[in-house]
């Protein structure tokens, strides 16, 4: 993992992102933009866990006037990665959807995070697994810390000049997504709607409705697009990735229409070389078995750790098949 010492100014004056970098196929290195203008402080999404926010926070500092702190955090939806960092930031008013914050009961704490990384059995697929994509993460003494203030639809506000405006676009990533759009500088944070670089992971679905939530991220006419993860594209990127998305879709409902299962029918389409430049090919198998859950599989909700364990189980065989190949 590759934490930045200092923030990037990202459009003009008052915006600085926290892009931490990592090896293809990284869990948790979420970007986080800061806002500031006047003496007024605001920052969209925090990170994984206190030693990353503890870095962000001292970045923040080399950054802002003297004084000047935190007033405004804004999540785009409830995954750790996201929020997790909220509880080092005392007194700060805490805005999301009111959908995000009724999604907070079915995400993984700190503490169940803790238990996976560190105390599960690393023979078993998703213990290993745990170990391999977070073993870097420390979730001890995370407190998580939900939204104080939420909205449905939208909602206006501003940091000292600058106007930010936030659209719900979920259900897409997640239930309760949102995207934040700066108009005078020509940014919106995207949030997971939108990934870079790697496979996505998306935890509700359909794909059409991710689809959907991109449309309106392209909708907003933006020169730079905050990925939730990755690097800063344009409206190209954006395109380019609602194709993939669509062909995810496509391959997906062809072997559902064959008869496939969910587990097969995701190998089969990373046996024929989906999208292979990118990272996390695990995450095929999480997008497939949501698709089929909308396509009528199952009746219940797939919980997280479900999905993880049937991504963990073709990472683990894939890794141990590769290895003994030479």
């Amino acid at each position: 993992m590759d934490l930045p010492v200092d923030l990037t100014a990202l459009s003009g004056d008052g915006l600085y992102l926290w892009a931490p970098r990592g090896a293809a196929g990284s869990w948790g290195l979420a970007n986080c933009l800061l806002i500031t203008s006047g003496d007024d402080t605001a920052l969209i999404d925090t990170p994984y866990d206190e030693r990353m926010t503890r870095a962000l926070i001292a970045a923040a500092d080399r950054a802002l006037p003297p004084g000047a702190r935190v007033r405004t955090i804004v999540n785009t939806h409830a995954n750790g990665d996201h929020c997790f960092g909220n509880a080092f930031f005392p007194g700060a008013e805490i805005i999301s959807s009111r959908a995000s914050l009724e999604r907070h009961c079915r995400e993984i704490s700190p503490q169940q995070m803790q238990y996976l990384v560190h105390a599960s059995d690393p023979a078993n697929p998703l213990g290993w697994y745990a170990r391999e994509r977070f073993g870097a993460y420390d979730y001890t003494g995370i407190t998580v810390v939900p939204p104080t203030v939420t909205f449905d639809g939208s909602h206006d506000f501003h940091v000292g000049d600058i106007e930010v405006r936030l659209l719900e676009v979920g259900p897409a990533h997640t239930a309760g997504d949102l995207v934040a759009h700066l108009p005078g500088q020509g940014v919106v944070m995207a949030g997971d709607v939108i990934f870079e670089g790697d496979h996505p992971v998306h935890w509700e679905g359909p794909l059409a409705e991710v689809v959907r939530a991109a449309e309106a991220v392209l909708a907003l006419d933006a020169e730079h697009i905050v990925p939730g993860h990755g690097r800063v594209i344009g409206p190209d990127g954006v395109r380019a990735y609602i194709g993939y998305l669509r062909d995810l879709e496509g391959e997906i409902r062809e072997r559902h229409g064959r008869g496939l299962g969910a587990y097969e029918a995701a190998a089969d389409i990373l046996a024929g070389g989906f999208h292979p430049h990118l990272g996390a090919p695990e995450r095929v198998v999480m997008l497939t078995f949501i698709e089929y859950h909308h396509l009528g599989e199952a009746t219940a909700p797939i919980e997280m750790v479900d999905l993880a364990t049937q991504a963990a189980r073709w990472a683990y065989t894939h890794h141990h098949a590769t290895v003994a190949a030479g």
